[in-house]
């Protein structure tokens, strides 16, 4: 079960404050933290040297030269072992961004040279003028910029090469560069046990009080133990239980400590069905949310949609976030069901925004597609709602052929119709009144046919905007294609 974590700031009581306004528990912190950070340094170091490690005996040693216990010693390894498994992920992760950019650069560049070599080409025959197919990049000027689309085009190209070197030298840098990593100040971190009271050793937190074991090296100044009225982590739905491992992770931000405590949730009762009795799709655009909810036979029984804005600040888009995703799972307790989204993974269309238009690359930057599925899993796992995830092919393709006539849908909502009925693994054949007209091989994955039928419709010109379907009274224009191709 994937563990949650609560965060709060750390309160200061009246009666524990000092003479300096501060508690004994947070001068305790103070005094801890660079002892802390000292050993987690050297641990990291170690780690890097590429030294085999022994978690035993580095455990003893850390004892030994800093003076603090075992279980201090622990989460000193837990949070430098944290710290550099997350360094060479994120190092692992930028190469391979950059491989996924390079490569759709060097793909741009070849198309566009391939471009221009076709045209130069056409130019050079004798009768061009008379010429029935035309050139695929006719040679035009503009007046306001003095130059012609084979010059601006050229110049592209340059300035590609120059990414594309760019790039390919920065691979080679982070591939011999050794990793680094950060350790910052004001960190304490205990990691907790189940078979320990209160789910830890060091720090025992009753659900008002900590106590807070004080390392040998700091006895003298704070005695065996310091305690602090804490209270409790306050949620609209609280899934901390009273017993099970307990991992703290204290930590200064903005000049204030804050205690945060990581734990597995207890168990919330299921409200959502089984996905056989129907489900609820989305399908997320940057502008708005469609929601399809499909009955036990996979018909649409209600849809309708959650409005978006964009280019809010962050807090706001946040809030908007929240309200989207608490919406969504009302829904999902008023019918009692699962709610289907997409298995969406922006990162390899993020490495090509570069030789996208600016109005897609706008789309796909300003809206958090990664913040909004992971407010949703928490929101739906707090509610016992189901979320299951399913490939989006052809899902937008299916919902505008099949169901955005047929129900009178906006193209988001037939969308998340698909979505809902394929998370009832429904299948999504072609409609007879398609396949009428064009050969289809039933041997073949039902998706073959719709990517067939995706090529026709792009080829006809007959279908160019999403409206279009509504205007689609037959599709016999698809006949004249295959005898075309044929």
């Amino acid at each position: 079960m994937p563990s949650v974590t609560y965060v709060k700031g750390l309160p200061t009581p009246a009666n524990e404050l000092n003479a300096l306004g501060f508690s004994e528990f947070e001068m305790f912190l103070e005094a801890f933290a660079p002892i802390f950070r000292d050993a987690a340094i050297e641990t990291v170091n170690y780690l890097l040297s590429g030294t085999e490690f022994n978690k035993s005996t580095w455990n003893t040693h850390l004892q030994k030269t800093y003076q603090i216990s075992k279980r201090h010693a622990n989460g000193v390894i837990a949070h430098a072992k944290g710290k550099v498994d997350g360094s060479k992920e994120h190092r692992t992760l930028h190469i391979k961004t950059l491989f996924g950019k390079a490569k759709s650069i060097e793909a741009w560049i070849e198309k566009a040279e391939r471009k221009l070599k076709l045209a130069r080409r056409f130019y050079a025959k004798k009768n061009w003028q008379n010429s029935k197919a035309g050139c695929n990049f006719p040679l035009s000027c503009s007046l306001k910029y003095q130059d012609t689309n084979w010059q601006n085009l050229k110049f592209q190209i340059h300035g590609k090469k120059r990414k594309l070197h760019s790039i390919k030298n920065k691979i080679e840098f982070l591939k011999r560069e050794p990793i680094r990593v950060s350790v910052p100040h004001g960190q304490v971190f205990i990691v907790g046990s189940k078979d320990e009271s209160f789910g830890n050793q060091i720090a025992q937190w009753d659900g008002k009080i900590i106590k807070f074991r004080v390392p040998a090296c700091l006895e003298s100044r704070f005695g065996k133990s310091v305690s602090s009225e804490i209270g409790n982590f306050d949620r609209n739905i609280n899934r901390l239980p009273a017993t099970g491992a307990k991992t703290w992770h204290l930590f200064k931000k903005n000049g204030k400590w804050n205690a945060a405590v990581q734990f597995a949730p207890s168990e919330v009762k299921h409200q959502s069905k089984d996905r056989a009795y129907g489900c609820i799709g989305i399908d997320m655009n940057p502008g708005s949310i469609g929601w399809s909810y499909a009955d036990t036979e996979g018909n649409l029984k209600a849809h309708g949609q959650i409005p978006l804005e964009m280019g809010l600040p962050s807090g706001k888009q946040q809030a908007q976030i929240v309200d989207a995703c608490l919406y969504a799972a009302n829904l999902a307790i008023c019918f009692a069901c699962p709610i289907v989204c997409e298995e969406l993974d922006f990162a390899d269309k993020k490495e090509r925004l570069g030789e996208q238009g600016k109005k897609y690359a706008r789309m796909l930057s300003s809206w958090a597609y990664s913040e909004f599925f992971r407010q949703l899993n928490s929101v739906l796992s707090n509610r016992g709602i189901e979320l299951i995830t399913v490939n989006p092919a052809y899902s937008s393709m299916i919902g505008l052929v099949k169901y955005m006539k047929m129900y009178g849908l906006a193209s988001d909502e037939a969308a998340a119709l698909v979505i809902a009925r394929r998370g009832m693994r429904l299948s999504e054949r072609l409609p007879s009144t398609i396949t009428a007209y064009f050969e289809v091989n039933s041997e073949k994955h039902v998706w073959s046919m719709w990517n067939q039928l995706n090529k026709l419709i792009e080829r006809s010109g007959k279908v160019n905007r999403r409206h279009d379907y509504f205007t689609v009274s037959n599709w016999s224009f698809l006949a004249n294609l295959e005898t075309e191709e044929a």
